[in-house]
């Protein structure tokens, strides 16, 4: 994800987030995963670069699907805003040290990566198996295994799909699909929001807006977007006065030294300097 870093916890950590992604997005809506039952897995893997040397990879968010103390399946997020032409090898080395890391348990859980896709421009165009990503010999294209990488379009999501959502992802995924609809969206969603930072920090990330990331710390007393937006509104008209004074203080300013340079008050008044300014400029003489 790239700046995925920017965020000490990300929205999808959050067990109630995590399961309701993947019960509407995988399972139509239906409560299969509850988020009680979700474990959290290694972030990180290795592997050698083409100079031996030891690299870090590591996934957004990855947790354990368990029941009864056996694991069912493990289940990764990783967060996108562009395509990526080379995504299903990245996938494909995530899962690959998935499965590694399991070879000695009883059981190996099945691996399964939901890319969510966060663009609002254009629809995932980059290819979503590997072997449209790489050049294969005809003879051997049969010996050649595929990965199929499972993209999510968040901001073309259907109103029903949305509907299914149970948790503070119901807010980010309208968000993103009246973004895509209308450029100029003025968040007006009236739902409640549990987790508001992690929201705002999403929001910033995926959108590059750090409009939200300001609020940080100003998210008390606010509980959804339609709270968001009025804080929005606030900073704008306070940093709207702020920067009118300042103009203020300049056209001062230059009042000041026009004056002093042998300019009529007349004639700053006829250049477009207000007579306020231009009386309050010469008590400063």
């Amino acid at each position: 994800m790239g700046e995925k870093d920017v965020t000490e916890k990300i929205l999808e950590d959050y067990n109630d987030i995590f399961a309701d992604i993947v019960n509407v997005l995988v399972y139509d809506g239906k409560e299969v995963v509850k988020s009680d039952k979700l474990q959290n897995a290694a972030l990180y893997s290795h592997y050698r670069n083409d100079k031996g040397r030891l690299r870090e990879q590591e996934r957004d968010v990855v947790k354990y699907w368990t029941e009864k103390g056996m694991r069912i399946v493990l289940y990764g997020i990783e967060n996108q805003t562009v395509p990526e032409k080379r995504m299903p090898v990245r996938v494909f080395g995530y899962e690959g040290a998935s499965y590694r890391s399991q070879l000695t348990d009883k059981r190996v859980a099945p691996v399964i990566t939901m890319v969510l896709y966060f663009g609002i421009d254009k629809h995932w165009n980059e290819p979503k198996n590997l072997k449209n990503v790489i050049e294969v010999p005809d003879e051997l294209k049969s010996y050649v295994n595929d990965v199929h990488i499972n993209v999510f379009e968040i901001a073309w999501l259907t109103e029903e799909q949305i509907s299914r959502f149970t948790s503070d992802f119901k807010v980010v995924a309208n968000f993103f699909v009246n973004k895509r609809k209308n450029k100029d969206y003025i968040p007006d969603d009236n739902t409640t929001i549990k987790h508001v930072d992690e929201v705002l920090k999403l929001l910033s990330v995926m959108t590059g807006d750090r409009r939200y990331e300001k609020l940080l710390g100003e998210s008390e007393g606010v509980s959804n977007m339609c709270d968001v937006a009025q804080r929005l509104e606030d900073r704008g008209i306070a940093k709207g006065r702020i920067q009118g004074r300042a103009e203020e203080r300049n056209l001062l300013s230059d009042a000041i030294h026009r004056l002093k340079a042998g300019e009529q008050a007349e004639e700053l008044i006829a250049s477009g300097i207000d007579k306020e300014t231009v009386d309050v400029a010469l008590t400063c003489l």
